[in-house]
């Protein structure tokens, strides 16, 4: 009994021992010597746009600041995946086109944004299941003569 308790627990250590996570990397993240390339005042958007390709994402209410996001998760077994590091790289421009500055950024960097748990409330009724199913029944009439008065439209 004392070698089959032996056995299993040495099976089980080798077992979790010999799970790997899994590691995904995503993204478009420009390395150092192409970084490098990019001084401020001296290039345009078409010139980042043909050293590093099209950006991650552009900023939401103009298309002065490019985003190139790039992102490391790690999942063992089953469980949920979970983010090791993540790095952006966000390029600014002037209106004239040329680049203003670049950023480098990581997980430190972010910021947790709460989101807000309210519903909104909207006119009318809720409505069962059955409710929904049998809710037309009776109210349409059967008009004879073909759907109305004859000759009128």
């Amino acid at each position: 009994m004392r070698s089959l308790s032996a056995l299993l627990l040495a099976a089980s250590l080798t077992w979790v021992a010999a799970c790997e996570p899994i590691v995904d990397v995503r993204g478009n993240l420009p390395n150092e010597e192409q970084l490098s390339l990019i001084k401020p005042g001296d290039i345009g958007k078409d010139d980042v746009l043909a050293m590093l390709g099209t950006p991650s994402s552009v900023a939401a209410f103009d298309d002065e600041t490019w985003y190139y996001i790039s992102s490391k998760t790690e999942q063992l077994a089953f469980f949920k995946p979970k983010e090791t590091e993540r790095k952006v790289v966000a390029i600014s421009f002037e209106k004239s086109g040329l680049v203003k500055n670049v950023r480098q950024l990581g997980m430190q960097d972010g910021k947790i944004v709460q989101q807000v748990d309210r519903i909104t409330p909207t006119a009318g009724n809720e409505m069962t299941f059955l409710e929904q199913l049998f809710g037309n029944v009776g109210r349409f009439s059967h008009q004879t003569g073909g759907g109305g008065t004859p000759g009128k439209f």
